[in-house]
């Protein structure tokens, strides 16, 4: 009867934890290497040739070496979409005859 307690706790921990991992194993990783054009607390954009990238980042966002302003930098990241409002497209408008 111990046993079943046990494996039925670990298939719940198991089903629990799953969501967890699945967006993790959804997304996929991208980087940018570039110069840091502007840094904060919240987030850091890098200029890439004419291209700006602002990237979010907290207290978790492992940094290591010189992020000023200036420097170069490879940051990695992911991205996902947290809302999605769709829209009806427009009727098409029927031919008309001559």
């Amino acid at each position: 009867m111990k046993a079943i307690r046990v494996a039925l706790a670990a298939l719940v921990l198991v089903v629990l934890a799953a969501p967890a991992f699945a967006l993790d194993l959804k997304v996929d990783s991208f980087q940018v290497t570039g110069t840091v054009s502007a840094v904060d607390d919240s987030s850091i954009t890098v200029m890439k040739g004419k291209e700006r990238f602002q990237i979010a980042k907290d207290a978790a966002t492992k940094v290591t070496g010189d992020t000023k302003v200036g420097a170069k930098v490879t940051v990695k990241y992911k991205m996902y979409a947290v809302d999605v409002e769709g829209k009806a497209a427009p009727a098409a408008k029927p031919a008309t005859k001559k």
